[in-house]
C-alpha cells in the first residue's frame, strides 16, 4: 500500500512539473540560470535550440546579391583568380543565368587543373541541394547532418534563386557568431537589404554604422548599438515578432533571448506622395 501511494505521488509530481509548451521550458531554463545551475553560455545555447525550430531559412540566408557564383561558360583560368580572391571553399556554379544552378564546385577540386591534370568542370560539380525559403531551421539542420552537405541553395515560391544558407549559418543561431568563409568583414553583412525599403539588421550593429547606412543622426552616447536603441524604444526586452515604430522605422524582432536582441527587421515608412 505504501509503495502504491509513493508511485501515485511520484506520478502527480511528474504531471505538476512537466512543461506543457516551449514557454514553460524556457522558464525552467531561465530558472536554472538564476539558480546558477547553468552558466550564461549554456543559457544562450539552450534558448537557441528552442528558437531554431521557430525560424525559417529566409530569416538567416545570404541574399542572392551577395553570392559569389562561377559561370560554367568561363574557362578555369578566367575564374581561378576570382576563387583565390574570395577565398571560399564552395561555389554555386551557374550557366549564364543565376537561376540555373548546375551544382557546387569545391575549390580544392581546382588543384587538379593547377597541377596540369585533365580537367572538365562539369565532371567536378557536386549536386546542389535546393531548399525553400520557408523551411524550418531545425529541419534543415537535420538534413545537413543526414546528407553531409554544408551548403544549400535557397529558392523562392517561383523556383528562382533567392540566396544560400550554410550549416554555419544555422549553428550560429544556437551557439552565436561563428567566423566562417562567408564572413568577409565583421560589419559588411550587419545590414542586408532583403527587399525594397526592408532590411535585416544585426542588433550588434554600431549606431555610427547604422547612421552611415541610413543617413540618420542617432547619438551613440547612451546606446552604442542599434539593439540598445530598439530595446530603449520598447521599454523592455522584447521577444520574437514583437514590433515597435520610431521616426521613419518600423521594427520587428527577428531573434532574441532572455538577455539581448540578436537581429531585427527594419522597414522604412516613406511619406505618401499625394501627387502635389
Amino acid at each position: 500500500m505504501k509503495n502504491k501511494k509513493s508511485r501515485i505521488l511520484k506520478n502527480i509530481r511528474k504531471l505538476l512539473f512537466k512543461p506543457q509548451d516551449k514557454e514553460q521550458v524556457s522558464e525552467i531554463i531561465k530558472a536554472a540560470f538564476d539558480q546558477k545551475i547553468i552558466d550564461s553560455d549554456s543559457l544562450t545555447m539552450l534558448e537557441g535550440v528552442l528558437n531554431v525550430s521557430e525560424m525559417q531559412v529566409r530569416d538567416i540566408m545570404i541574399p542572392r546579391s551577395q553570392i559569389d557564383f562561377i559561370d560554367i561558360t568561363k574557362k578555369p583560368e578566367e575564374f581561378i583568380p576570382y576563387v583565390i580572391e574570395t577565398a571560399h571553399s564552395r561555389f554555386p556554379v551557374i550557366e549564364d543565368d543565376v537561376n540555373d544552378v548546375l551544382g557546387i564546385l569545391l575549390a580544392k577540386d581546382l588543384l587538379r587543373y593547377i597541377a596540369g591534370d585533365e580537367f572538365e568542370l562539369r565532371d567536378k560539380l557536386r549536386p546542389a541541394i535546393f531548399v525553400p525559403e520557408s523551411k524550418r531551421l531545425n529541419v534543415l539542420l537535420k538534413e545537413f547532418r543526414s546528407n553531409r552537405n554544408h551548403i544549400a541553395i535557397v529558392v523562392d515560391e517561383y523556383g528562382g534563386v533567392s540566396g544560400i544558407v550554410t550549416i554555419e549559418d544555422v549553428l550560429e543561431q544556437i551557439v552565436g557568431d561563428i567566423e566562417d568563409e562567408f564572413d568577409y568583414d565583421e560589419t559588411e553583412d550587419n545590414i542586408i537589404e532583403e527587399k525594397e525599403n526592408e532590411f535585416r539588421v544585426k542588433a550588434a550593429t554600431e549606431i555610427n554604422d547604422f547612421n552611415d547606412y541610413f543617413g540618420t543622426n542617432y547619438s551613440d552616447e547612451e546606446f552604442s548599438t542599434i539593439g540598445g536603441l530598439v530595446t530603449h524604444h520598447f521599454g523592455y526586452l522584447p521577444t520574437k515578432d514583437e514590433t515597435t515604430s520610431f521616426d521613419a522605422f518600423e521594427v520587428r524582432i527577428l531573434r532574441s533571448d532572455s538577455r539581448q536582441i540578436h537581429s531585427i527587421v527594419i522597414k522604412i515608412n516613406l511619406p505618401e506622395n499625394n501627387g502635389s
